[in-house]
């Protein structure tokens, strides 16, 4: 059973940085694609990263340049390191795994202006 546990929100201001982790439990980790969502107060759930199990990235225009995706598979855990964050980054944040298909609880990031 794979389960998968985001960590690392918090508050912070415009501008600033934060580091959200993915913890995963189960074998599998290492062979699937990771991918990082977004979903603000009222909007639709936004696909911001991915990396698949060799490295390869991939990247919504709207975050490009800021967050970077990466992953440990020694450790289970997949990274998102955001930088330049905008108070429109607010959401709460998921990682998910593509196969299985399994969702975090979610880990909330505010951005104030």
């Amino acid at each position: 059973q794979v389960q998968l546990v985001e960590s690392g929100g918090g508050l912070v201001q415009a501008g600033g940085s934060l580091r959200l982790s993915c913890v995963a439990s189960g074998s599998i980790f290492s062979s699937t694609i990771i991918r990082w969502y977004r979903q603000a107060p009222g909007k639709q759930r936004e696909l911001l990263a991915a990396i698949t199990n060799t490295g390869s990235t991939d990247y919504a225009d709207s975050v490009k340049g800021r967050f970077t995706i990466s992953r440990d598979n020694a450790k289970n855990t997949v990274y998102l390191q955001m930088n330049s964050l905008k108070p429109e980054d607010t959401g709460v944040y998921y990682c998910n795994s593509f196969s299985p298909p399994r969702w975090g609880q979610g880990t909330q990031v505010t951005v104030s202006s």
